[in-house]
This record gives C-alpha cells, structure tokens and sequence, in this order.
C-alpha cells in the first residue's frame, strides 16, 4: 500500500504534500512544470516533478505532465532542451538524456497507480524517445550527449548522462515487457552502457569537478555492490560539506538542495540509510515555509543562489528521497536495486 514518505524529526508527511503543493502551484494549464513562476522547463526536470507528484498521491497533475511531453514531442522522437511558458523553444539543442527519461517517469507511474491504459497510451511517445536516443549510440556503446537543431552532434558522452540513460532504458524495457512488445535491444545497450560506465571512465568527456559524476553511476545502477559502495566513499570528503550538503562543484562552497537529495538516493540504493536520511536532513536549510526548497547556498556567507530562486525540481529531489529512505510508495526503489548489508 502506497504512503506518504514520513521521516521523524527530517521531514514530515505533511510536509511533503506540502512540497508536492508548491510544484503543483507552478502548473500550467499545458500541462508544463517550470523551475519556477514564468520560468522555463526542461523535459528531464519535468519528469522528475511528476514523479515526485505521484509520490504525494497528485496523480492527475502527474498525468497532465506527462501529456504535456505527448503534445510537445517531436516527430523524430525527441524534445528540445528549454521551453517558455507561452510553448515557444528557448534552446534550440536535442539532449540525449533529457529525451531518455520519460521512460523513467512513465515506469514510475506505472509503479505508482497501476494504471495500465495509461500505460498503453504513452507507450508510443516512449517508444519513440528511445529509438531517438539509441539512434545517438556510438560503436563503443556509449551515447552522444546532444545534438544541434541543424544536425550536428557534439562529439563526447558524458558519465551522469550516460548513467541517467542506462537507466531509462532498463525501465524503457520494463514497459515493452509489460505490454508485450519486448524490446531486447534496450536491455542489451543499457546492459553494454552501464559496464562501461563501471569499467571505462576514460570513454566519458571528464567532468569530475561535477558532484553528479560522483553519484549518477550509482544512482543509475550502473555500479552497484561494493564497487558503489566504494564510489560514494571517495567522493565524500570532496563534495558533501558535514551538516550542509553536497556541493555541486568540488571546488566551490555552493551547496544545492538537490544535489544533496540526489546523493542521499544513491545512498539509500546502496543501502546505507542512515547516510542517506543526513543527507535528506541537511536539505532543511534550503525549506521554505511553503513547501518550495531554495536551490541553492554559498557557505559561508548564507547567500542563496541562483538569486532568490527556488526551484519545482529541487523540492520533487526532496520528495524522491524521502520516499527511497521510507518505502513509501511502490516505485520507491525505482532508481536501483537497494543492497542491503
């Protein structure tokens, strides 16, 4: 049975339907969820607060979400990165990540109400990301991370990208079984994509002074046991600041809430909860009384960037977390296959 995450003495039940009001608020009536009132929308960021929705039990915004990403998809299967809120394109660039994750979302929904019709209605629209993303796989197995309006692809994958879309296509595959059109070809490319993220760091354009490096390979289950384990310990000393948060950049004092909930996932896919519920707890510095979550902290002088933003995205962050730490809803182990010690 589905609840609301509720974690003593962290964050309550009431206060994450509080946190699913506050992106509930920036709705449109397109559908669309912006980072913020008049603010633009990118696909991915817009899955993971309709994710996040369901969570809350908001199952019918969570459903005009994703018909947003129906009535906005591309007819080669893909979205472009920024959309405005009167529907025009903001970034005229195709992300290869950002495409993937309906799949995610749609899995998760799945999860969430068991709503098989719904299930069959955007299964065309999944469909059709994936073989846009796969159509973007390199010999190596490894998937370019965009392309330009014009055609031009950049010439490099990146590691969280490419852990997010291992992802995808693993709960992409899910719903081709579920419906019975397997596709077999997903399950090899994620199963291919994922041993090179665990196995070849140099295939990847390097980008380690980036905090979701550190944690999307596991967060996206493409290391998992000892080897994720051991991937969260190194990082820690560079990019968690104790009682503050994950810093977003390994040389900066700038802590983001949702950078901060990400890695607190990628602790509770692995088992360790207790790191993971600190994690959750120091994202209260970022709460408002709303519900919404600052996005982010600079240390030490308490000034919160970007300037005066708060960000639907971070609180759906929160929201995830909250619900991996309790087991609150059925999809709460979506990202990865929790190993428990």
């Amino acid at each position: 049975m589905s609840s609301v995450p509720h974690i003593e003495g962290v964050l309550s039940a009431d206060e994450v339907v509080a946190s699913a009001e506050s992106i509930a608020r920036l709705q449109l009536d397109t559908g669309m969820i912006p980072w913020f009132s008049d603010g633009h929308c990118d696909p991915w960021n817009h899955v993971e607060t309709a994710m996040a929705l369901d969570v809350a039990g908001f199952h019918h915004e969570a459903e005009k979400a994703y018909e947003w990403l129906v009535e906005t998809q591309r007819p080669d299967g893909s979205w472009w990165n920024y959309y405005l809120p009167d529907g025009s394109v903001e970034e005229a660039k195709l992300d290869t990540n950002v495409c993937a994750y309906i799949a995610t979302g749609v899995w998760h929904h799945w999860l969430c109400t068991w709503d098989r019709g719904f299930v069959d209605h955007l299964w065309p629209t999944v469909d059709r990301a994936m073989a846009w993303v796969l159509g973007m796989r390199r010999a190596n197995g490894t998937v370019l991370w965009a392309r330009t309006e014009t055609g031009r692809p950049w010439d490099y994958a990146l590691l969280t990208g490419s852990s997010s879309i291992t992802h995808s296509m693993r709960c992409a595959s899910n719903l081709a079984a579920l419906i019975n059109e397997p596709r077999a070809e997903w399950i090899a490319a994620s199963n291919h994509l994922a041993n090179v993220i665990a196995t070849d760091p140099d295939a990847f354009e390097p980008k380690q002074r980036w905090a979701m490096d550190w944690y999307y390979p596991v967060l996206g289950g493409a290391m998992v046991g000892e080897q994720a384990k051991a991937r969260l310990a190194e990082g820690w000393d560079v990019f968690a600041m104790e009682g503050k948060g994950v810093r977003c950049v390994s040389d900066e004092p700038w802590i983001t809430a949702s950078e901060t909930a990400e890695a607190a996932l990628a602790h509770a896919a692995i088992g360790d909860l207790s790191t993971a519920t600190d994690l959750l707890d120091w994202t209260r510095s970022h709460r408002l009384d709303d519900g919404s979550y600052w996005t982010g902290i600079v240390y030490p002088s308490g000034e919160r960037f970007p300037f005066g933003e708060t960000s639907a995205y971070t609180a759906a962050a929160v929201i995830l977390a909250a619900d991996a730490i309790t087991i609150g809803s059925p999809a709460s182990g979506v990202f990865a296959p929790r190993v428990m010690d």
